[in-house]
């Protein structure tokens, strides 16, 4: 019986002494646990203010605009990632829309011109837009060189131009005649006749806003 009393009692010694070491150990575990949080949540803030802007968000008020955007390709070499990789002459060549613009530029030899030009702007009128104009004048221009070359001369201008320099604009064309642009937001207009109905096409040498109407050199 006093062989059993003294053994508890041991025990119980045993565990009063052991007790504050397993408290202080349990404490150390739950500083521990705690800490790394605190410092994961600091190496993630740095890691945000280190980070840079996406691209999406640099692009804002950036992308292409109007209602003919819709009928580029999506995918390909005539779609607006395909045409930002090409100079602009190549890059039309690739959009179906422009295929008589192409072949007006052919017909006068510029494609070399437009292509090793540097930092332009490019008025290009689509297919619908030569559409408009009879067809015994079209083909009367379209025979005479001169006479191409000075109307499409006039749909470019030596500089690039960005939409919110077009609100209230007065620009110098290769042509050396001038156009003016009026408007905002998403419409646009040229000489107060042609629309703007694709805006801000990116190619690999200039910036190009499709309209709806050629644009006629006094």
């Amino acid at each position: 019986m006093n062989s059993l009393k003294i053994r508890h009692t041991a025990i119980a010694v045993t565990a009063a002494a052991l007790l504050p070491f397993s408290l202080v150990a349990c404490s150390d575990s739950g500083n521990a646990t705690k800490a790394a949080p605190t410092a994961a949540a600091e190496d993630a803030g740095k890691t945000g203010e280190d980070t840079p802007t996406p691209a999406g968000g640099q692009m804002t008020g950036e992308a292409p605009f109007g209602p003919a955007c819709a009928g580029v390709p999506k995918e390909g070499a005539g779609s607006f990632d395909g045409m930002a990789k090409d100079p602009v002459a190549t890059a039309a060549s690739n959009n179906p829309a422009l295929s008589t613009l192409v072949s007006a530029v052919k017909q006068a030899g510029l494609v070399d011109t437009l292509n090793n030009a540097q930092d332009i702007t490019v008025f290009a009128p689509t297919n619908d837009a030569f559409a408009k104009i009879p067809k015994a004048d079209l083909n009367k221009v379209l025979a005479d060189k001169a006479m191409l070359t000075k109307i499409l001369t006039y749909h470019v201008v030596g500089r690039k131009l960005s939409p919110q320099q077009l609100e209230s604009g007065s620009f110098e064309t290769l042509q050396k005649g001038m156009v003016t642009t009026t408007g905002s937001g998403e419409s646009y207009k040229v000489n107060d006749t042609a629309n703007v109905v694709c805006g801000n096409v990116k190619t690999a040498n200039a910036n190009v806003y499709i309209i709806d109407t050629v644009l006629m050199p006094k």
